[in-house]
């Protein structure tokens, strides 16, 4: 049941693409034998999907306990610290340069 309809939604999707004009930018050149093929790999790029979101929530699990552990241990705040140069280091140039633009501008 779920190859037809993996394979139904394939074919609507070709059919629509084929429908498409020549110079629209979405049209794709699709092979029509991808669909014959779709049923056997759609579940190796399923399993691939959900072991990529598993090890993504795993990664962001070890990110959490790490910055956790850091924030204990270092006990400064150096994610402010740095916040405030990148800061810095972006807004006085530009606070320069649109100043001198007013002034430009504004007060011949």
């Amino acid at each position: 049941m779920i190859a037809v309809i993996i394979a139904a939604s394939m074919s609507y999707a070709y059919i629509v693409n084929a429908r498409r004009d020549s110079n629209d930018p979405k049209k794709r050149d699709y092979d029509l034998s991808a669909i014959l093929i779709a049923p056997f790999t759609a579940p190796f790029l399923l399993i691939f999907a959900v072991f990529l979101l598993i090890l993504r929530a795993l990664l962001f699990f070890v990110f959490i306990v790490v910055f956790t552990i850091a924030l204990i241990v270092i006990r400064k705040p150096f994610i402010l610290e740095w916040l405030r140069k990148i800061s810095l280091k972006i807004g006085e140039p530009l606070l320069k340069a649109n100043t001198y633009l007013i002034r430009l501008v504004f007060n011949p």
